[in-house]
């Protein structure tokens, strides 16, 4: 059977099979988070995303052979079981959308306002990915709640403006304590990967 192994492994399995999972995002974060929930049990997924692949996205994200297609197109191909919708994540786009029959939304944009409003929206139910890029260590990638971050320069860029608009709230976030290395779009499937990886974990054990 497909999911015996993680069935072994899982006391909360069938809780995973009922679980209604957001994913904002589907590039070298979210697409990792993506295939690692589907390959688990997770039966109820949606991604967002309105972008289309292109080269320089083959050194870390799953599909991007198919240059020019829309990432939502290709994940339903290779997910068919998946939702997808293709839009662009603006805050107008998260004031409109209604999270509210979701379980866990994952954040794995990059988008600045975007991902504040996502915030602010959704945090009971939360797991952000903070810096990933310009990494190659993912040993050095932890999970804590925003408040408890540390080394990540945008995280702190994430705390400063939360304090700044009053926000207090409390979401889970997973970031890394490597110092950024001085380039300005360098990227390793090696740590994106892996941050989407430990996002998916940290739905299942909470699940």
């Amino acid at each position: 059977m497909q999911f015996d192994r993680c069935k072994q492994l899982f006391d909360n399995f069938e809780n995973l099979t009922k679980l209604k999972v957001l994913i904002c995002g589907i590039g070298g974060v979210g697409g990792y988070a993506l295939d690692c929930l589907y390959r688990s049990g997770v039966q109820n997924i949606t991604a967002v995303d309105f972008d289309t692949f292109e080269i320089t996205n083959q050194n870390r994200q799953i599909g991007s052979e198919y240059l020019g297609k829309k990432k939502t197109t290709i994940f339903k191909k290779l997910y068919p079981k998946i939702e997808t919708i293709d839009s662009k994540i603006t805050p107008e786009w998260v004031e409109n959308f209604d999270f509210s029959e979701f379980d866990f939304v994952i954040d794995a944009i990059d988008d600045m306002e975007a991902k504040i409003a996502i915030i602010k929206k959704t945090y009971p139910k939360l797991i952000s990915s903070m810096g990933a890029a310009r990494r190659i260590n993912p040993t050095k990638i932890q999970t804590a709640d925003i408040w408890k971050t540390t080394i990540d320069p945008f995280a702190k860029i994430i705390r400063v403006r939360l304090k700044k608009d009053g926000f207090r709230e409390h979401f889970k976030t997973v970031y890394s304590t490597e110092i950024p290395l001085k380039c300005e779009k360098g990227s390793f499937v090696a740590v994106t990967g892996s941050f989407g990886m430990t996002i998916c974990s940290e739905v299942i054990k909470n699940a």
